[in-house]
Order: structure tokens, then sequence, then C-alpha cells
């Protein structure tokens, strides 16, 4: 029986060493093999990243083209992320940022900025814009809009409507992307009343942004299919759509999409 018990347990331990090298080889195999493609004749949908950088910056990637808006405080590891195009709404430090600009442009950057900032367009030879506005770069579409608040209890507006700075739309195939820059809930949102895929509106803080509600009636005039809020304070986001989201849900047919800063959402095209 011992030797009985003995030849058992060899046969044994021989199956499972046997087991394990066939497990580490097929390991080994499935590391030093490439990612495979989708089998001959299947196309995968085409897709869209939005990346929440911080403050009011967004990173938008398609298959062939990375645009940035208002990019802050970035980071040198942006330079793995360079720019094909750049977008700035208006000259607030929290949106033009040069030092975030530098990481991420290339010698083929192309640079949209207000009219307005005239010595900046020049310094990064930039295309000035006012609203209304319109540039093709390649394929895609990108409209100047208006971008402006209103003066408060005696204090001059933060955001002059004479300075002509911008809001951008822009169009990607059939995706259309609305960016508010810092915009007060305007009249002019109504013009784009059923146009726009995905709307950036901002949340504060600042006393001549859009109050928690006005961010509602701002998705009334525009009814975007999809709202994601920038421009926001530490877990503002989260209250505002644990305050607000009813409302959302009740008077539009938005879908609020709430990202934290650095982190990505996809849609498919």
């Amino acid at each position: 029986m011992p030797i009985q018990y003995n030849t058992r347990t060899i046969a044994i331990m021989t199956i499972i060493l046997i087991g394990v090298a066939a497990t580490a080889v097929m390991a080994l195999q499935f590391v030093n093999t490439p990612p495979q493609g989708p089998p001959d004749g299947v196309v995968l949908p085409p897709t869209l990243n939005v990346t929440l950088l911080t403050n009011a910056g967004i990173m938008i990637e398609t298959n062939e083209t990375r645009i940035y808006i208002d990019p802050y405080s970035l980071n040198s590891t942006f330079a793995a992320y360079p720019a094909d195009i750049i977008l700035v709404t208006h000259p607030h430090g929290d949106h033009y940022d040069p030092t975030s600009l530098d990481i991420i442009e290339t010698e083929s950057t192309e640079f949209i900025f207000p009219s307005n900032m005239s010595a900046e367009c020049s310094t990064y030879d930039a295309t000035g814009v006012v609203p209304e506005d319109t540039v093709m770069i390649g394929d895609i579409n990108i409209t100047a809009f208006y971008m402006y608040t209103l003066a408060v209890e005696g204090y001059p507006a933060s955001h002059p409507i004479e300075a002509n700075w911008t809001s951008y739309i822009i169009t990607i195939g059939n995706f259309t992307i609305f960016h508010s820059g810092d915009s007060k809930n305007i009249l002019e949102y109504y013009d784009l009343a059923g146009t726009i895929d995905l709307a950036f509106l901002p949340l504060g803080p600042g006393c001549q942004t859009m109050t928690d509600y006005e961010v509602v009636q701002a998705l009334e005039r525009i009814q975007p299919a999809y709202f994601i809020p920038i421009h926001y304070g530490y877990l503002v986001h989260d209250s505002w759509i644990a305050s607000y989201g009813v409302d959302v849900e009740e008077n539009t047919d938005c879908t609020p999409i709430i990202l934290d800063y650095w982190t990505k959402h996809t849609f498919e095209l």
C-alpha cells in the first residue's frame, strides 16, 4: 500500500506539473501575441473619446484628430498626446494657459482664438474669429458662437459681450459638440435648439456665471442629447446632479453625463 500510494502521488503531481507548464506556455503566447483587429469584413463603429481635463479643459479624440478646448494645467505627460487643433474661448488665465499650449503644440497644430486676443493670435499664428465665423479644418467644421456674462449688482461684466469672446460649435461627421466657455444662459442659446449632440456648460463657481438652476434653463434652450458639466468646484458636479437631475429629466430629453476631472467618456458615432 505505501508503494501504491507513492506511485499514485507521483502520477498526480506529474499531471499537475504538466498542466501548470501548459498554462504557462499559453500565457506566454498570449503576452507575446499582439492584439488582433476585427475579423475580415467586420467594421467596428467609429467612436469619439471625450476627456474632461480640469476647469473647462476638454480633449476630443477621433481616430484621425485630437482637439483641445481651453486646455489648462496640463503636465509634461501630455506631450504624448499632441494637438491637431486647439481652441481657446477667452484670455482668462484658467482658459488660456500658454504653458499647457506649449506642451501639446506641434509644427502642424491649428490654433483658433477670439480675434480680440490679437497678441495671442500673433504668438501662436492663430486664426482669429468672432461669433458666427466658421473655419473648416479638414472635414471638421468649427463655428465660433457667442460667449458673455452680464453685469451683477453694479459690477461690470467679467466677460463683456463687446469683447466678442467665443464659445465653439464643433461638427465631426454627424456629431455636433458645443463648448460654452464661461457663458451665461444667453438668449442666443435658442438658436442652437435641437442642433447639439453634446453640450459642455459651466457649473461655476463665480457670481457672473450661471446659477445652478440657470444651467437647467440653458439645457431647456439648447436641448442637447447629452450634457457634461465643466468648470465646477470640489464635488459640485455630484451635488448639482443630485439637486437638479430630476429637473433635467422632466424638462428636457437630455442625458447628463457626470465626469470627474481627468476621466474619459466614449461615444459611438
